[in-house]
């Protein structure tokens, strides 16, 4: 079996976010998000990772590194956040247990401040927010020419996956999966995170069909009541008006998502489209909004609330963020209590035979051979500070090592 690796995760970051003369190329084929240079919250200079001590593994007698695991399968490839494989740890705590792997070349973050501090960002939040509909950080280490981000492995797969096989969802199952996203947004904000890519491929199911969100290479930090930011970045069919036109954003932009998120779930495809990107951003700000004649009146009047492009008046837009939108008669039989306790059904549940279950991913991924990746190339010392503190282990494993065999 061959031994970790990161499916050239770096190249391919470099191929989805090529710039253009207006900042940004993105494809729309493929839905790959990316970010382009007009990124004025990037710092001058390269910014240290930090954690609190009481989460770094200064104090267990296990070091994790890439030894502790061992390659099952690909998942996926694809740009900046996209967890290549999945693989199992063969020594040491969680002897055996299945977990998701991205694994990031340090020289190609490094030669970019935007990178570094998309890279910051994302393991700060992934330490910080814990939440039943976002996936869990187990541990986080590094080697001279890598980072390595292990996360809980989510066996349902994709929810593009499977809108695709469906077509379109039912208002109901639709219902189901907008109920658990909405309260997983309602907690980045109040926490003052902006998530910034909802889209169908960055919602996973758990093995019993529960939500959770991943990739929060986008996101945005400290970003309270009032505060914008400007950054052009996202995936251009579910982008907010005000990202496009460069005019400042906040927390709004994720509601304005929900909205395109849930148009793609009822009628099979996100609310403007077009055959490229310039006639496809011309029509989020200018288009009219078509609904088809078989959505329910409620699904009508939400779709119209979310996909307002005038900030203000767009729903969830005020400082109650997500209270109204949990309010709208679309959720009248949400009972919101149930919701985060995961006591709901989820509507699809996937047949799975064991904890190692690739069967709900895409077949031209978990058929190919797993291959090892070349030897780690050095930094210099002042580079390697940038990732100083990097290293993690989730508390829940800190607690296991502390209890006597």
């Amino acid at each position: 079996m061959a031994t970790v690796f990161d499916l050239e995760l770096a190249e391919d970051i470099e191929q989805d976010e090529v710039e253009s003369d207006d900042d940004i190329e993105l494809d729309q084929d493929q839905n790959d998000h990316a970010c382009g240079t007009i990124d004025d919250e990037s710092e001058e200079q390269l910014e240290t990772i930090e954690i609190s001590e009481k989460t770094v593994n200064t104090s267990i007698n296990e070091k994790i590194g890439p030894e502790h695991f061992e390659l099952l399968k690909v998942l996926g490839k694809g740009g900046y956040g996209k967890v290549g494989s999945q693989f199992q740890k063969i020594k040491g705590m969680d002897l055996n247990k299945i977990f998701a792997m991205k694994v990031l070349k340090k020289a190609s973050i490094v030669r970019n401040q935007k990178d570094t501090a998309h890279t910051k960002a994302e393991r700060n939040i992934l330490e910080a927010v814990k939440h039943p509909f976002i996936v869990s950080l187990i541990y986080a280490f590094q080697t001279g020419g890598k980072l390595y981000l292990i996360l809980e492995y989510l066996s349902g797969g994709e929810l593009f996956m499977h809108l695709e096989r469906e077509g379109i969802f039912m208002e109901d199952t639709a219902c189901f999966y907008l109920a658990e996203i909405t309260l997983a947004l309602e907690h980045l904000h109040s926490q003052g995170i902006i998530y910034r890519d909802l889209k169908p491929e960055n919602i996973l199911l758990d093995h019993s069909g529960h939500v959770k969100l991943t990739d929060f290479g986008l996101c945005k930090e400290s970003i309270m009541e009032n505060n914008l930011t400007h950054t052009f970045c996202g995936t251009i069919e579910y982008m907010a008006p005000e990202i496009l036109t460069r005019s400042g954003h906040g927390k709004a932009v994720d509601w304005w998502s929900l909205g395109a998120l849930m148009y793609d779930m009822l009628t099979g495809a996100p609310p403007f489209t077009a055959e490229n990107r310039k006639k496809t951003i011309d029509k989020i700000l200018k288009a009219k909004l078509n609904l088809p004649p078989y959505l329910t009146q409620d699904a009508r009047d939400l779709l119209k609330k979310l996909l307002k492009r005038q900030v203000g008046a767009r729903l969830g837009s005020g400082p109650e963020d997500a209270k109204p939108i949990k309010a709208h008669s679309f959720f009248r039989h949400v009972n919101w209590a149930d919701v985060i306790s995961r006591r709901m059904e989820p509507p699809f549940k996937p047949a799975l035979i064991g904890d190692d279950d690739v069967s709900q991913f895409d077949t031209k991924f978990t058929k190919q051979t797993p291959v090892d990746s070349p030897v780690d190339s050095s930094l210099s010392e002042s580079a390697q500070q940038v990732f100083f503190g990097f290293t993690y282990v989730a508390p829940s494993v800190l607690e296991e090592m502390g209890k006597p065999l």
